[in-house]
C-alpha cells in the first residue's frame, strides 16, 4: 500500500494551492480518503474525507468553504483544492487511507494507512 501526497509549498496568504494524493496497493475505489495536517508543535488534526463509492465528503470547520477534496478514481488520486489560505494553514499535509468521524470531527484512530507528507508555508 502506498499513498503520496504532493503539490505543497510556499504561498501568500489569500493564495491557493491543489494538493494531490497518488495511491497504489489497495482497491482505491471502494476506499475512504482522507486529509491530515500537523502543524509545527501541534497535533495531527484531521480536515477532511471523501468516501469511495458515493464521493461523500466531510470536512472540519477550520477549511470548510475554503478547501475542496475531491478524487479521480481512473487514476487511483485524490485531490485538495485549497483556496483562501491563511498563514495558520501552515503545516505538513497527509493523506491516508481511512476515515472515522465522531461528533462531527474527523479522528486520528481507523486510519489504516499513512503517506509521507508535504509541506505547505502560508507566509507574505
Amino acid at each position: 500500500v502506498q499513498l503520496q501526497a504532493s503539490g505543497g509549498g510556499l504561498v501568500q496568504p489569500g493564495g491557493s494551492l491543489r494538493l494531490s494524493c497518488a495511491t497504489s496497493g489497495f482497491t482505491f475505489d471502494d476506499s475512504t480518503i482522507s486529509w491530515f495536517r500537523q502543524a509545527p508543535g501541534k497535533e495531527r488534526q484531521g480536515i477532511s474525507c471523501i468516501s469511495g463509492r458515493d464521493e461523500s465528503t466531510r470536512y472540519a470547520d477550520s477549511v470548510k468553504g475554503r478547501f475542496t477534496i475531491s478524487r479521480d478514481n481512473a487514476k487511483n488520486t485524490v485531490t485538495l483544492q485549497m483556496n483562501s489560505l491563511e498563514p495558520e494553514d501552515t503545516a505538513v499535509y497527509y493523506c491516508a487511507r481511512g476515515c472515522t468521524v465522531v461528533a462531527g470531527k474527523i479522528e486520528l484512530y481507523g486510519i489504516k494507512d499513512w503517506g509521507k507528507g508535504t509541506l505547505v508555508t502560508v507566509s507574505s
